[in-house]
């Protein structure tokens, strides 16, 4: 049976603390969240850090304790250019102090290649922490489709290192539901939920991305089929980040509670 989170950035900045009573307070059982907070433009949450704030992190593992939430994945190793992913060994202890088991990648870096060397490195180091690895495509970066995503986790060919499935990142790179059922379930680690128009309504795609998604079922990404090939035993985390609905004021828990409802619908429609 799928288990439901939030993704963080549906939630514009909340502090991690409230995600994980917001997230118990809906039925989820997970979250993602990186080591620091971000500034939307959107929301007026006070920063956080993760990394730096120590009284923070036991809060974190406290609260997720007590209301039977976990940090699904962990946000930020990314490949950059210009650096070297090994740098980043201790965000991936504090993932672990976190009870992290699954952590997220992607290639900010044009260069293939280079590219799809540091995914390897970082693949051994999650392989020596116990922590499962997911690459996520998408359509503006260079790893930008469902064959290049593939053709990483050949070159790397450690077991734990997994595709993450993010529905607009993935039909809008041209893959359709049949290319899903194709794979092997084994390789899906990770599902990040939403629906969108199919074509893109907002000339920046990141803009749209990062600010305006739609509710599940909502949209004309023909979901029902993308979920229906999906291996439902996985996280399926809501990524609907919708602006122009908390700008009109209306909060976090209205906004997600209408995403987590038609995510158990979608699943519970499509449950083989």
């Amino acid at each position: 049976m799928a288990s439901i989170g939030i993704e963080a950035i549906s939630l514009f900045g909340l502090p991690p603390v409230e995600t994980v009573n917001l997230a118990a307070d809906l039925g989820c059982t997970g979250i993602s969240t990186g080591l620091t907070s971000f500034p939307s433009g959107v929301a007026d949450y006070p920063p956080f850090s993760l990394r730096d704030d120590p009284a923070l992190r036991r809060e974190m593992i406290a609260v997720m304790t007590d209301r039977g939430v976990s940090i699904s994945l962990g946000e930020g190793l990314n490949v950059r250019a210009g650096t070297d992913i090994r740098d980043l060994a201790g965000d991936l202890a504090i993932f672990h102090e976190l009870g992290v088991r699954r952590v997220n990648t992607v290639s900010l870096d044009s260069d293939l290649a280079r590219s799809f060397d540091q995914f390897a490195v970082l693949a051994e180091m999650t392989a020596e922490a116990g922590v499962e690895l997911t690459i996520e495509l998408s359509p503006p970066l260079v790893v930008n489709d469902l064959p290049t995503a593939l053709a990483v986790l050949r070159h790397v060919n450690l077991p734990h290192f997994k595709l993450l499935i993010d529905t607009m990142h993935v039909v809008r790179s041209g893959a359709t539901a049949a290319d899903i059922a194709a794979l092997d379930p084994a390789l899906i680690g990770y599902v990040q939920i939403c629906d969108a128009p199919r074509v893109p309504t907002i000339a920046s795609y990141m803009e749209e991305s990062m600010y305006e998604r739609m509710i599940p079922g909502e949209g004309e990404l023909g979901l029902r089929d993308i979920v229906a090939a999906l291996p439902h035993d996985r996280f399926f985390s809501i990524e609907v980040p919708q602006r122009s609905e908390a700008l009109a004021g209306k909060g976090p828990r209205e906004r997600l509670g209408k995403c987590v409802e038609a995510t158990r619908r979608l699943l519970a429609e499509t449950e083989n």
